[in-house]
This record gives structure tokens, C-alpha cells and sequence, in this order.
């Protein structure tokens, strides 16, 4: 152990991690305030398994920050998701900042945001014309959701076998000895899906497929029912065809890189597929493709998104337009610009008049949100005053000439930027279509080009910062389950929120290699510290932590070496690097992981002890 280390008691981690908390809110706060850019938000909301309502809100405005993790009473209506958003950002200081706010697919979502609007329209950009987005991600579940009913039976067959192979050591053990027979690699544990989720049943058949044969031969040997060999060939079939959405749902699902960009090729990407005729080559995959399309049409098909069409009118137009801020964000990419809304409508169309009328629809957008962010960076400019101020005695006509020629020189240094400024669009329309991949930077192109095209540049950091989906608030709430899961559910919704929001925003933290160890070493010093004392033995604790305590304070070891190496004091008997401890070059998330789940061991603790260490 580091001599000089000092222990602390859990009380004052306690409010050292709320002090943290406390602290980097403030900069958060600070930054998000002094921004010249609007923010987008994501919003969720999850139940825990004490039934509790959370609802939680990410902050993107090209970087992405949780800033709201609060318990949210029934009912979860749209006046309660309203007045919490409110709530929120009137807390963070950025209600005139709200840009966009990105939702699932869900009525109380879509009433929160009409109320919104309604009652908040004056602080909203155009009067919130194109604040609702719709989680692309959730959409495609709606849309895949209906195949996977055309193979329930096959799915159902599947589950109950993988389930009852995990049911068991000795099971799992028979199953990969058949499995090894067969030349496949032994599974150290099964992979069940969440019917929910479209995406985990994916991965669940596709697991199934690859060990078809060994299933088979366990389901035949242990008297289990096992799926027929049509069954099993209507389940390769739709994997072969979902392959493709699931990797457009790992595309829009991205967090850390632009994805509004990629809306129109995604809807494009979608429609051709459902269109194709090539590949509905049997009966069952026809019906597929025609169930997909009456949910596509509802929600993404663009040949129904015109004020003309009157075809379908039992579809709700709130439900089917596309918002237009996904379709200015497509223009922003250098690969894409104009060209492709005209290619993207053309497609859908095949109608030269049509094509006409939406483009020049989406270009009128354009220069509207133009003229409304050239004013902002108009009102930041400022004009250098005349350098040489002409003396009031000064009244020959040579000198009057002299002030006459530097007022026309700054006549057309105003003219040249405010000229520069109206050609931007056509400028930026003029010059060569960009070529790059999928993963090309789009973000450090616009930073290039800021000089050059400052307006669109700033548009391009409000448009790109918006998500397609609501991932990565989804994200707090797989953290929130580890927290405060079925053993641990005596935390504050203040802790609670402190220790999730603190979280993400360590991750990035620019001393995240100094602040993360010095905690964690102070976290596992405290549970020697305890255990030793005899600590947090209360009700349904094991009386046997000697494996534990061994095994934590080999890990204190290492995490007070990789304490005193930050603060650089010299570490006798310190364990070597790349040990598997922290001081081996661990991942900073499992690092975080580590130390919320230690303080909320110890908050469980405390609220076990009761009376003599009390957690609130």
C-alpha cells in the first residue's frame, strides 16, 4: 500500500462525488450558455425494476453530453415529457438554443412536442416549423417487427431450445460436446434475444443458424421440439434479407460522428430494396416485402409527403412528412449537395414537374434558414473604424478628397462582404461535388472551409449535430440498470443522477487519465477500510469477504500505483504494468464502471446499516 495515501470514509465520497457532480455542471452549464450554436436534444424514458420512471435527455451540439436523469411520476403523458423538457433546459439555461428534438415514434412523444410549439414558440427557431424528429431506429423496428410475426412459430421453437440449453450448466456442457463433434467452437454461454428488439432476434437466428445441425442433434437427443427444416429455411431467409437493415440501423444508431446526413440515402436505401423484384424470389419473402412497405408508406415513403397527394387520406400528415432539416442537413454534404435532392426525388418520382416543385421547395428552406444565421454572424461583426480620423480644421479640397476615397474604400469592403455573403449558396453549389467514403469526415471539411463559407459553416454545425435516433439517450439507461438494479435500489434520484451524468462526462474529460484512477483507489481503499472493520454485513450479505477482500486488495494495490504514478511520487513494491489492473492501460468506460458500481456498493451498504451509516 502507498504509505502517504490517505483513507476516506464513505461519507465523503459520498459528497466528494456529488461535490464532482456539482462542479462539472457548472462548466456544462457555462459552455452550453456561451455557445453561438443551437443544441439538439435526445429524450427517453425507462422503468427500473422497482417500477420507478426515468426519464433522461442528452445534449448534441457536435459533441454529446447526458444532462438530465430524473424520476418522472405517472402518467408519462405528453404534458409530464413537456413540462420535464421544459424543466430541463430552463435548468441548463438553454431554452432560445433548442433546435431539434429527436423522439421514438410514440403518441405521448409526439403530443410533447406539439405542446412544446404551442407554448414555447416564440423561443424556438422558426417557430419550431421542424423541431420533432423521429427516431429513425425506432421507425425501422416498427417496419421489421411485422416480418419477424411471419416466422413467430420458427422464432418461438428456437428460444425455448436456447433457452432450455442455458437453463443449466450440464445442458450447456452436453450441447457444446455435440458441438465440438461437429467441428463447431464450444459457446461459453447462450445468446437469448429480447422480443422487442428486432435487432437481438436477428442475432439470436443468425447465432441459431450457425449451430443449426448441433441443435438439431441436442433437441433430438434430449426429447426437445426443435423447428422444422422449412421453419429453419423461412429463418435463413430472413436474415439474408434483414443483413442489410441491420446494417443501416448500425449506421443511424452512430453517436459520436454525424448522422443527419445520411437520412435521404437511408429512406432511398429502403425504398429500392422493398421495390426490388429480384429477391422476392419465394412467397413468404413477397409477403415480407409488402408488409414492410404499408409501414413504410406510413411513416418514410416521400412519394406520399406532398401537399398534392390526396391519395391516401386516412394518413396523418404529422405522421409522413419529412422533416426538412434532414433534407437541408443532405445538402450540407459536400458529396451530396443539390444534386442528390434532385437524384433522391427523381427516384421516388419519375416526374420532371414534381421533381421541380420539391426541390425548389427544400431550396427555399435553405435560403430561408440562410438569411436567418447570416444575421447572427452579421450581428458578431465588428466593422474596423477609419484609421486616420480627418482633423475638423481640415477643409482644403485635397483633404476632402482624401476622406472621400478612404469612405468608398470602406463602401467596398462592405460591399465585397456583404456580396460574398448572398453568393455563399451559389459559391458553395459551384464548386465540385466532394468524393469520400462512408466514413469520411464531413466535420473537418466544414472547419476547413469556415473562412470561406462562415454562414454555412455555422449551419453546418447546427444541421450535422442533429440525431437520427435516440441511441444514445437509450445508452444511460443500460448504466442506470446496473445501478440500480433488484440489490441495489437504496440510492437518491440525486446520487442516482450524479453518478450517470458523472459518468459520461468523464469519459471524456480531458484529465480522465489522472481523475479516474485516484478515484478508484480512494473507492477501493474504502472497502478494504470496511471490510476490515466489519462493515456492510447487514441483511442478505455473505459473512464469508476474505475471497473478496484478497482479491480487492490486490486491486488496490495496483490502483494506488497508478494514483501515486499521476501525482508522480515514487511507488515501492508496486505491481507491474499490463497486469490486468488499471495501471495496465484498461478501458477508461470499464475503469468508470468500476468505480460507480464501488459507491454504489457502498450506498448499499450504508442503507443497510441504517442508523450508523446512513446514505441521504
Amino acid at each position: 500500500m502507498q504509505p502517504t495515501f490517505q483513507v476516506k470514509g464513505r461519507q465523503t465520497i459520498r459528497s466528494d462525488c456529488l461535490k464532482k457532480y456539482e462542479d462539472m455542471k457548472k462548466e456544462l452549464q457555462t459552455e452550453l450558455q456561451n455557445l453561438d450554436t443551437h443544441v439538439c436534444l435526445t429524450s427517453d424514458i425507462w422503468t427500473s425494476s422497482q417500477t420507478i420512471g426515468y426519464m433522461v435527455v442528452t445534449a448534441h451540439y457536435l459533441k454529446k453530453k447526458i444532462i438530465w436523469f430524473k424520476e418522472l411520476e405517472c402518467p408519462h403523458s405528453g404534458y409530464a415529457i413537456s413540462d420535464e423538457l421544459v424543466l430541463c433546459m430552463t435548468d441548463w439555461g438553454i431554452r432560445d438554443k433548442l433546435f431539434t428534438l429527436t423522439l421514438d415514434n410514440a403518441s405521448n412523444n409526439t403530443s410533447a412536442c406539439e405542446l412544446l410549439i404551442n407554448n414555447h414558440k416564440n423561443e424556438l427557431l422558426f417557430e419550431g416549423e421542424h423541431l420533432h424528429v423521429r427516431c429513425s431506429v425506432h421507425i425501422l423496428n416498427i417496419l421489421v417487427q411485422d416480418v419477424m410475426k411471419l416466422i413467430h412459430s420458427a422464432i418461438e421453437k428456437i428460444r425455448e431450445l436456447l433457452k432450455h440449453i442455458d437453463s443449466s450448466v450440464s445442458r450447456l456442457q452436453a450441447f457444446n460436446s455435440i458441438a465440438t463433434g461437429m467441428g463447431l467452437k464450444p459457446k461459453a454461454g447462450i445468446y437469448l434475444d429480447i422480443p422487442t428488439r428486432w435487432n437481438s432476434t436477428f442475432k439470436m437466428l443468425r447465432e441459431a443458424l450457425k449451430y443449426k445441425a448441433a441443435l438439431n442433434s441436442y433437441a433430438h437427443r434430449s426429447h426437445e421440439v426443435s423447428p422444422s427444416e422449412e421453419e429453419w429455411a423461412k429463418a435463413e431467409a430472413v436474415c439474408e434479407f434483414l443483413k442489410a437493415f441491420e446494417e443501416l440501423t448500425l449506421l443511424v444508431s452512430a453517436h459520436r460522428t454525424p448522422t443527419a446526413h445520411r437520412f435521404l440515402p437511408l429512406v432511398l436505401c429502403i425504398r429500392h430494396a422493398l421495390k426490388d423484384q429480384a429477391w422476392q424470389s419465394t412467397d413468404l419473402l413477397k409477403k415480407m416485402a409488402l408488409g414492410m412497405h404499408s409501414k413504410f408508406e406510413k411513416y418514410w415513403d416521400p412519394s406520399e409527403d406532398n401537399p398534392y397527394n390526396e391519395s391516401n387520406p386516412q394518413r396523418k400528415k404529422k405522421e409522413i412528412a419529412f422533416n426538412i432539416a434532414l433534407v437541408i442537413a443532405t445538402f450540407l454534404d459536400p458529396r451530396r449537395k443539390l444534386s442528390y435532392l434532385k437524384f433522391f426525388y427523381k427516384k421516388v418520382w419519375n416526374d420532371a414537374n414534381k421533381v421541380d416543385i420539391l426541390v425548389k421547395h427544400a431550396l427555399e428552406w435553405i435560403r430561408k434558414y440562410f438569411s436567418a444565421y447570416e444575421e447572427r454572424c452579421e450581428s458578431c461583426v465588428v466593422m474596423t473604424p477609419v484609421a486616420n480620423e480627418v482633423s475638423s480644421k481640415s477643409e482644403s479640397p485635397c483633404l476632402g478628397k482624401r476622406k472621400l476615397e478612404e469612405e468608398f474604400a470602406e463602401y467596398m469592403t462592405q460591399e465585397q462582404f456583404d456580396q460574398s455573403h448572398k453568393s455563399e449558396i451559389d459559391t458553395y453549389l459551384e464548386e465540385n461535388i466532394e468524393k469520400g467514403s462512408d466514413d469520411w469526415d464531413i466535420l473537418a471539411w466544414w472547419k476547413c472551409k469556415s473562412e470561406k463559407y462562415p454562414v454555412l459553416s455555422t449551419m453546418a454545425r447546427d444541421f450535422l449535430a442533429i440525431p437520427l435516433s435516440t441511441v444514445s439517450s437509450e445508452s444511460a439507461f443500460s448504466c442506470g440498470g446496473r445501478i440500480l438494479g433488484d440489490h441495489r435500489n437504496s440510492l437518491s434520484p440525486q446520487m442516482l443522477e450524479a453518478l450517470i451524468c458523472a459518468k459520461d462526462w468523464l469519459f471524456i474529460s480531458k484529465d480522465l487519465d489522472v481523475e479516474v484512477p485516484m478515484l478508484h483507489a480512494v473507492w477501493c481503499n474504502l472497502v478494504l477500510e470496511e471490510e476490515s472493520a466489519g462493515w456492510g454485513r447487514g441483511v442478505g450479505r455473505s459473512r464469508s469477504t476474505e475471497p473478496r477482500t484478497a482479491a480487492r486488495k490486490a486491486t488496490a494495490q495496483r490502483a494506488t500505483t497508478q494514483q501515486a504514478t499521476a501525482l508522480g511520487k515514487p511507488n515501492p513494491g508496486a505491481v507491474h504494468a499490463r497486469d490486468g489492473g488499471i495501471d495496465g492501460g484498461a478501458d477508461p468506460c470499464m475503469v468508470q464502471d468500476t468505480i460507480v458500481d464501488g459507491v454504489v456498493e457502498l450506498a448499499k451498504d450504508g442503507a443497510e446499516d441504517g442508523r450508523n451509516h446512513p446514505t441521504n
